[in-house]
């Protein structure tokens, strides 16, 4: 899902899937920015809410910064385990090919 069709989405039929892409959408962005990266840290929310471009409540808006956080932090240990060489297959438990 592109994070632009965000302001289409009707949150009364909003699905788990619909969730989890828009989880990836946004680890990709930040992933990608290491400013962005920087000030997600420090202020998550904030970034979540400017990416999203939407208004939503700070309850709906953490459960999304959680994803959001350990997404990156799975990523962040596949890449670890892959640069150990010879746990490739460990490193297919994090979402890695």
């Amino acid at each position: 899902m592109d994070l632009s069709d965000l302001k289409n989405i009707d949150l009364k039929n909003f699905d788990m899937d619909k969730i989890k892409d828009i989880i990836e959408g946004l680890v990709d962005k930040i992933k990608d920015n290491k400013e962005l990266l920087e000030k997600f840290k420090d202020e998550p929310v904030k970034v979540i809410e400017e990416l999203l471009n939407i208004d939503l409540p700070d309850e709906m808006l953490e459960k999304v910064v959680d994803g959001v956080k350990a997404k990156i932090n799975l990523d962040q240990i596949g890449d670890m385990l892959e640069s150990f060489g010879g746990l490739g297959k460990l490193g297919k438990l994090f979402g890695r090919k």
